[in-house]
């Protein structure tokens, strides 16, 4: 199972983009995600959703990438229904895993299972290829890419460890201080709980 902080493992496979490696997109944050398949109503809408955002992931610079256990070419046939049914354009890529060797070693499913159908992961990698968050929703239900965005600028914001994100945080709330760490510091605040617990405007990307 991938833990948080750990480095994410290595893989080239084939993609929509052509061949494609995890080391490829060392120097920048990336969110790749799994869908338990293609031609199913909810991946759909979320792909949908994701390609209609990717210009709002890039301008945080991010990349994302996709993973299910189909094929390279029945990806594709997706994609071309995609931008029939819908008018959109998937232009990340998507990658095949048919034998399931990414999603078990990632941890996306278990090591016994036998398809992908309880896969719908998130994982946030920071530029050095680090797992600084994940998620992981039922098949059923779909995730939400305001939530993606905000998690992934919540992570950006504290990338340098210069502050910290409170509860229900959007860009633009107030972040929080990292507390003082000293005795000298403390007794220097005005109010007692000031060490702890102070507020700072966002000032964008630590």
């Amino acid at each position: 199972m991938l833990r948080l902080g750990d480095e994410a493992p290595n893989f080239t496979a084939r993609s929509t983009q052509g061949p494609i490696s995890l080391s490829d997109y060392r120097g920048r944050w990336l969110v790749l995600f799994s869908h338990p398949a293609d031609f199913t109503p909810v991946c759909t809408s979320e792909f949908v959703a994701l390609a209609k955002a990717a210009g709002e992931f890039a301008a945080l610079d991010c990349a994302l990438m996709a993973l299910s256990v189909d094929s390279l070419y029945s990806h594709l046939a997706w994609i071309r229904l995609i931008h029939d049914m819908f008018g959109v354009t998937v232009d990340f890529p998507i990658i095949e895993d048919p034998t399931l060797e990414i999603a078990r070693a990632y941890g996306m499913i278990g090591c016994d299972a036998v398809d992908a159908a309880a896969v719908r992961t998130t994982y946030f990698l920071d530029p050095d290829g680090v797992l600084r968050a994940s998620t992981c929703y039922p098949a059923e239900v779909g995730r939400s890419v305001d939530e993606m965005l905000r998690i992934l600028t919540a992570l950006q914001r504290v990338h340098r460890g210069s502050c910290l994100v409170p509860a229900n945080w959007t860009p633009g709330d107030d972040l929080l201080r990292v507390p003082r760490a000293s005795v000298a510091e403390i007794v220097k605040e005005k109010n007692a709980g000031d060490w702890f617990y102070t507020t700072i405007p966002d000032k964008g990307a630590a």
